[in-house]
């Protein structure tokens, strides 16, 4: 036990991370059961810790990165449904999977004070329903959709579906709302790898820096626990912590 303790020590000095030492881990643990049995002698598999992955805070986007994604959709039919799209993700932290789900019927329009807002209805994992608001960005990139682009594209004047497909005039599908994205990020010439739910993690985390109650927060996302909801608040704590660091003159 002591010599795989010191090898386990060894990679960390060695800068793995706590996945890469915890596979070497499992793979000690699965050789020392194996010769156990051969040689009918007392295993010390047991005995061998496996660390436990660090939980990996999710990445959000910059203001900015999230601004030139919007902006780099073209003005064309298909540019301003992948406008409204990504507008959509960003504004309502809603999963890629609920944005293609969306009917017309889901699109609800009310006066408050004199200024026009709406709000969709998102159906969330195990069926779940709930509101949320949409911003004026997103709501100016809807009305240019609906009344620019959908009406081209829907073959048929009954179809119920948000967001159509350009040729077929169906259900935009799950793997073209990613190509949306995916295309979005070569035109804006972001190198990281960005995926629908890279909104959705900035949505919380600007929400949180902005000073959103987590609660809210929680709601807004469909989370059943605020637990879930909490990894946010890891990474806005990362961010006073850096600027805690740099800024504060006995800090260092």
């Amino acid at each position: 036990p002591s010599d795989v303790a010191a090898f386990l020590h060894a990679l960390r000095e060695a800068k793995l991370n706590e996945s890469s030492i915890a596979r070497n881990a499992v793979a000690l643990r699965s050789l020392f059961a194996f010769l156990a049995k051969e040689s009918g002698g007392e295993s010390i598999a047991k005995e061998i810790l496996v660390p436990r992955s660090a939980k990996r805070l999710p990445k959000a986007l910059s203001i900015d990165q999230i601004a030139k994604l919007i902006n780099s959709c073209a003005d064309d039919l298909s540019g301003i449904r992948d406008r409204a799209i990504l507008e959509l993700l960003y504004a309502t932290g809603a999963r890629v999977s609920e944005i293609i789900a969306l009917n017309r019927s889901d699109i609800s329009q009310n006066n408050q004070e004199g200024v026009e807002a709406i709000t969709i209805k998102v159906r969330g994992k195990g069926g779940k329903e709930r509101l949320v608001p949409v911003g004026s960005y997103a709501r100016l990139a809807l009305d240019q959709y609906l009344t620019r682009s959908r009406p081209i594209f829907a073959k048929n004047l009954k179809e119920e579906a948000l967001f159509l497909n350009e040729k077929r005039g169906t259900r935009l599908s799950r793997q073209s709302a990613w190509q949306i994205v995916t295309d979005a990020a070569k035109r804006s010439g972001l190198d990281e790898a960005i995926s629908p739910h890279g909104f959705r993690h900035s949505f919380a985390t600007h929400l949180l820096d902005g000073g959103a109650d987590i609660r809210v927060v929680q709601e807004l996302l469909g989370h059943a626990s605020v637990t879930t909801t909490q990894i946010y608040t890891l990474v806005t704590i990362d961010k006073l912590r850096e600027s805690y660091a740099s800024a504060h003159p006995r800090s260092k």
